[in-house]
């Protein structure tokens, strides 16, 4: 069994500029909420992470699919915003269908925070599987 690393550089390329999305995701994301999720979360509040951690997973969905599928680094790029787009549109009908949000959120109230992860993860869900080739 012959193995190649001919596709390394190409990993690499697209492995960095994925981390770079989900961060650029990750710090709009925490601008867009009214609360300081970091600090909750560093503060022990799971309904913080539960909502952090749903809404990155649901941006990772639609990554992964324009990683898998691009034919360039700046069409990657394109895909990933339009799933940016999505995903901030999920948080604001998650907003208007979960009166005061933050609040539950500041507050550690869980249910609220699964809805959002939830929302968050089917609307990325939605996103991947709508890009086609």
């Amino acid at each position: 069994m012959t193995i190649s690393m001919a596709g390394l550089p190409a990993f690499l390329l697209y492995f960095v500029v994925g981390a770079a999305l989900i961060a650029a995701f990750s710090a709009i994301y925490l601008r867009m909420t009214a609360h300081d999720e970091i600090a909750l979360i560093r503060g022990g509040n799971i309904s913080a992470a539960v909502a952090m951690g749903g809404n990155i997973v649901g941006f990772s969905l639609p990554l992964e699919q324009a990683i898998s599928q691009a034919s360039s680094i700046p069409d990657c790029v394109l895909w990933a915003v339009v799933a940016m787009i999505i995903q901030f549109i999920a948080y604001g009908l998650a907003r208007l269908l979960i009166p005061e949000l933050s609040r539950k959120i500041e507050e550690d109230r869980l249910p609220s925070a699964v809805m959002l992860a939830v929302i968050a993860v089917v609307s990325g869900t939605l996103a991947a599987a709508s890009m086609t080739e």
